[in-house]
């Protein structure tokens, strides 16, 4: 009964091919090579015979068995728990010698507990051992890091670049909208709606318009004025232009109110003014409060016109009453004069002194409102190159330099400019004219031969006033003027080039 169940038993069984074959046609790491692994002994290492897997289907259910190369074969392609086995395995060895792997035996549950465990069968020599992975992987890790921090400090450094670019574009952007010639083109005009319905407003827009300004009609706090806008250009990168408002303003004024308030200025200096009447000061104080912090001007047209309009008038009664004697005409014009319907030019010349004076505002006059459109145009330049001419006056010494002392002197080797360095150096004594300076260097030409004068004279008091009576001659022709250089300053130059003293005071009287 046992023998024909053992004969039962070796018919069932397969003859496979051995498992080295197979691992020798693949390079890939060792898999699974079957769900359930046989409950036959693992042949040793040293017997001749050659390992055969059995595939028992382990119970008396009926069960489609799958050939053993082919099971291999898709485990091959899976590529998933058998190798990650065999690096659970290498990691829990200890030694420099790899362990090879080969079929253990199992019992019956465990091969039906866990179908999916590979069987391996000797260690693939192409697997590098894992450490030494691990720290190539390291080192591959470390090196990106590296890599990834270069690039950040290099875009960090070319965003730097440009941001510095944009702002020296930026910079040079906003010294150009400063020169004269492209300032014009940030300046807008701001006109009041009530100018342009005024008899010669259309003639100002006009003239503004035809300097290619850029002009706007608005609703302004004093009627018939002008103001100006200023479209600023930012050095700072990112921040967009905004406009901001110049702090002048120009006021346009009508024949009759500035004649009225002239002659209210009149009535209230003599005393005769009744009520409270509009003058040119409280008109001026009116304009400060609607506009505080504002730099005001007035301008006024055909104004000269009046005043020959009024010589033309009294010409002409002249004229008709010229049988009269002299006393009565003169009698009529103080009439004439006391009642105060006149205006003459002494009566506009006080109100404007006594405006400027009190109130620090000047009145233009003009012939036409033509004359008075190219002054509005002049204005709207004179506001847009103000920053440009105020940098350059900018140059950090507490007194005004001239234009040609501020490129200083050129003197070439042959010594040509040397005496323009002469005559600049007596010019920087106080109270020293451009002339005096000349008259000086004409006699003395450079300061070793003034020296050498100096040397020659006998005395002190000889030696100080040796300059005193060079002559110094202002203007030319019949306008011409002469006077002498005077002791004062013949004692100043004197100590300046013979003095040891740096702290000694040369100008006593200041």
């Amino acid at each position: 009964m046992a023998e024909s169940r053992e004969s039962s038993e070796g018919s069932d069984e397969e003859r496979l091919p051995t498992l080295a074959s197979l691992l020798q046609t693949s390079l890939s790491p060792p898999c699974d090579l079957g769900r359930r692994r046989s409950s036959s002994p693992v042949p040793k290492a040293g017997s001749e015979e050659e390992v055969v897997v059995v595939v028992s289907s382990g119970s008396d259910e009926d069960e489609e068995v799958v050939p053993l190369p082919e099971r291999i074969k898709r485990r091959m392609e899976v590529r998933n728990a058998g190798f990650e086995v065999a690096c659970s395995s290498q990691r829990s060895t200890e030694g420099g010698e790899r362990p090879s792997f080969s079929p253990l035996p199992a019992p019956q549950s465990d091969s039906t507990a866990q179908p999916n465990m590979p069987l391996i069968s000797g260690a693939s020599p192409e697997i590098s051992p894992l450490p030494k992975k691990l720290n190539h992987s390291q080192k591959e890790r470390e090196a990106t890091c590296q890599s990834w921090q270069r690039r950040k400090e290099r875009e960090a450094l070319r965003r730097q670049k440009e941001e510095e670019k944009e702002r020296k574009r930026a910079l040079a952007k906003m010294l150009k909208a400063q020169q004269p010639g492209e300032c014009q083109k940030y300046i807008t005009v701001v006109l009041d709606s009530v100018l342009l319905q005024v008899e010669g407003g259309e003639q100002v827009l006009s003239a503004l318009q035809a300097a290619n300004y850029s002009c706007v009609v608005e609703n302004q706090a004093v009627p018939c004025s002008i103001t100006w806008r200023r479209k600023t250009v930012s050095s700072q990168m990112g921040e967009g232009d905004e406009w901001t408002e110049e702090p002048n303003v120009l006021v346009l004024l009508r024949l009759e109110e500035f004649l009225s308030m002239a002659h209210n200025y009149k009535q209230e200096a003599r005393g005769s003014m009744e009520g409270q009447q509009e003058t040119l000061q409280t008109y001026v104080a009116r304009v400060m409060e609607k506009m505080p912090g504002k730099i005001l001007a007035l301008a006024v047209a055909e104004v000269e016109n009046y005043f020959r309009l009024q010589s033309k008038k009294r010409q002409r009664q002249a004229a008709a009453n010229g049988r009269q004697d002299e006393g009565q005409g003169r009698r009529r014009k103080r009439a004439v004069e006391d009642s105060g319907l006149e205006i003459t030019r002494m009566d506009v010349e006080e109100a404007l002194v006594d405006l400027q004076l009190c109130k620090q505002v000047q009145v233009t006059f003009f012939e036409s409102w033509e004359e008075l459109g190219e002054y509005a145009t002049m204005f709207t330049k004179s506001v847009a190159e103000a920053p440009f001419k105020r940098e350059r006056e900018n140059t950090g010494f507490s007194f005004y330099l001239e234009k040609a002392w501020c490129g200083g002197v050129k003197v070439d080797r042959s010594g040509k400019g040397l005496l323009e360095v002469w005559k600049r150096q007596l010019q920087q004594f106080n109270r020293v004219s451009l002339e005096m300076a000349e008259a000086i260097v004409s006699a003395y030409p450079s300061p070793q031969l003034l020296n050498q004068a100096y040397i020659r004279c006998s005395s002190e008091q000889e030696r100080e006033n040796m300059l005193a009576n060079i002559t110094v001659r202002h203007g030319e022709g019949v306008t011409a003027t002469c006077r002498r250089i005077g002791p004062e300053l013949s004692r100043r130059v004197y100590l300046q080039m013979t003095s040891h003293d740096p702290d000694l005071y040369l100008d006593v009287s200041g």
